[in-house]
């Protein structure tokens, strides 16, 4: 970034770091919905709870198929790490 490009945009400047932010908040975020320790962890929770007749069967298929179907699509096409 040139000396003049720089003077220039640097009433923006806050609004560039937010962004910045944002999409690095966002990256970690993705990272942790597609991560398979992650998915694991919380279906062995989702076990737990079922055992321990906290929630129902029905809850439990439809949540087991929610975080497989996600735990699948994980090892398929994994996210991208920085």
């Amino acid at each position: 970034m040139g000396l003049i490009t720089g003077i220039l945009t640097l009433p923006i400047a806050p609004v560039r770091g937010v962004v910045w932010v944002a999409e690095k908040l966002n990256d970690a975020a993705e990272r942790e919905l597609h991560d398979p320790g992650v998915l694991r962890a919380q279906l062995a929770i989702l076990n737990r709870e079922f055992e321990q007749g906290d929630i129902s069967l029905e809850e439990f298929e439809r949540e087991e198929e929610r975080l497989l179907d996600r735990l699948y699509a994980a090892r398929v096409a994994p996210a991208p790490h920085d």
